[in-house]
C-alpha cells in the first residue's frame, strides 16, 4: 500500500511548516538577501556563528572576505549561475569568530535570495576520528618497541666492543654507530609513548605552577631569543589531572610556539601564556558522554602561522611543519589532553597562532594549596 501523502491547501500552513523545518535542520543554514546580507538564520547557525551573526546582518558577506577567499568564490559562482554551487574543505573565517572547515553549498532562491548551508564535522566525530588514529599509533608503538629495541641493544653492544679494539682512526666511526643507535632508541621511545594506556590517578593540580615550570624550561633552552609573557587569572580553580602529564602537554605546546616565534628571524618573537575560566565549556568524551572542562589555557605566538592545508589535521600522526620533525609531538599532546577529559583547539593566521586547551577542574578545589 503506497504511503499516504498529505496535501496542505493553506499557504500559511505550508509556510509555517517550511520555516519550522528550516529552523530544526541539523546543519547551520543562512538565507542571504540580494545584497548578500543575512536575512534569516536557523538555530544551528546561531550556535555556530554566535555573536558574529549581528555583524553578518549589517554588512554584505563579500565585503568581509578577500576576493581570493574560497567562500567568496563559491558565493559568487552560485549567484552568477543562479543554481547550486558546492565545495568541500572550505575554510570559514568571518568577523573574528574562530575559523572552521566545512563543506558548503549555496543555492539560489526565488526573489534573488541565496541559501547557504554549512556541513560542519561535529566535535564528536572529530574526537572519534582522532581516537581511532591514536589507537593505530598506539598499536604501532607497541610493535616497534618489541621488534626494534632488542636488535638495537645488540648493535650498540657490538659497536662498543668494536670501539674498544679500534684504531684511533676508526674509533670515531664506532662512536657514530653508538650515537645513531641511541638516537633511534629515543625515537622509538617517543613512538612507544602512544602505547602506554595506563590510567594515572588524577588529583588537584595548580596549573599556574605547571605553566611556570614549562616556561622556565623552554626559556632557558632558548637563551633569551624569544620573549615570554603571561596573563594568568589568579582566581582560577585547581585543574584535575596528572601533573607530570600536564607538564608534558604544555612543554610540547609552548616549545612549538617558541620555535614558531623564532622563525620570524627578526628578534621579535613572542610567546604569551594565558589562563581563564570559560563557564559552560563542555567536552564530549566518547562513551563517557559530556564533561565540564571550563579551565582554559591559551598559548599564543607571533610566528608565521600554520599553513591553511595543515590546520585541520595538525594533531594527526606524522603531520608536521618542521623539516626534521616526526609529527608525533602534537599527536601525543592530543592523546594526553583527551585522557584528561579535555580538548585542544587551534586557530592560526600569519603572525598569530593560538592553541586553546580546555581542562576539567578538581571537585571542591576552588583555591590553590600551600606551595
Amino acid at each position: 500500500m503506497p504511503p499516504t501523502r498529505t496535501v496542505l491547501q493553506d499557504a500559511s500552513e505550508r509556510d509555517a511548516l517550511n520555516a519550522a523545518a528550516f529552523d530544526a535542520a541539523p546543519w547551520p543554514s543562512l538565507v542571504f538577501s540580494p545584497d548578500a546580507k543575512v536575512l534569516v538564520a536557523n538555530e544551528a547557525a546561531e550556535m555556530l556563528f554566535g555573536q558574529a551573526l549581528a555583524g553578518l546582518s549589517r554588512r554584505p558577506l563579500l565585503s568581509m572576505l578577500s576576493p581570493e577567499s574560497e567562500l567568496a568564490t563559491l558565493f559568487a559562482q552560485a549567484w552568477r549561475e543562479g543554481g547550486v554551487a558546492r565545495r568541500s574543505a572550505v575554510e570559514v573565517a568571518i568577523l573574528g569568530a574562530p575559523s572552521f572547515e566545512a563543506e558548503i553549498a549555496f543555492a539560489a532562491l526565488p526573489g534573488g535570495r541565496m541559501l547557504g548551508t554549512f556541513y560542519v564535522e561535529s566535535q564528536g566525530s572529530r574526537l572519534e576520528r582522532a581516537s581511532e588514529a591514536l589507537r593505530s599509533v598506539a598499536g604501532m608503538g607497541r610493535t616497534l618497541a618489541h621488534e626494534i629495541k632488542n636488535p638495537l641493544a645488540g648493535i650498540r653492544g657490538a659497536a662498543q666492543l668494536l670501539k674498544l679494539g679500534a684504531s684511533p682512526a676508526d674509533t670515531p666511526l664506532a662512536q657514530v654507530i653508538v650515537d645513531e643507535v641511541d638516537r633511534i632508541r629515543r625515537l622509538v621511545d617517543q613512538v612507544e609513548a602512544f602505547s602506554d594506556e595506563r590510567v594515572t590517578a588524577k588529583r588537584a593540580v595548580n596549573i599556574h605552577r605547571v605553566l611556570d615550570r614549562v616556561r622556565t624550561l623552554v626559556a632557558s633552552a632558548l637563551g633569551g631569543e624569544v620573549q615570554f609573557a603571561d596573563a594568568y587569572d589568579p582566581s582560577l580553580p585547581m585543574a584535575l589531572g596528572d601533573e607530570d602529564q600536564l607538564v608534558q602537554i604544555f612543554l610540547n605546546v609552548v616549545k612549538n610556539a617558541a620555535e614558531a616565534a623564532l622563525e620570524r628571524g627578526d628578534g621579535r618573537g613572542e610567546v604569551t601564556i594565558a589562563t581563564g575560566y570559560r563557564p559552560g565549556a563542555r567536552v564530549q568524551a566518547g562513551r563517557q558522554g559530556w564533561r565540564n572542562a571550563p579551565l582554559e589555557v591559551r598559548v599564543l605566538d607571533n610566528g608565521p602561522g600554520v599553513p591553511a592545508d595543515l590546520r585541520h589535521r595538525l594533531f594527526d600522526a606524522f603531520v608536521t611543519t618542521k623539516d626534521r620533525g616526526m609529527g608525533l609531538g602534537l599527536t601525543l599532546v592530543a592523546k594526553l589532553v583527551d585522557s584528561h577529559g579535555g580538548l585542544i583547539e587551534l586557530e592560526s593566521e600569519p603572525g598569530r597562532t593560538v592553541f586553546h586547551i580546555l581542562l576539567p577542574i578538581a571537585p571542591d578545589a576552588m583555591s590553590y594549596p600551600e606551595s
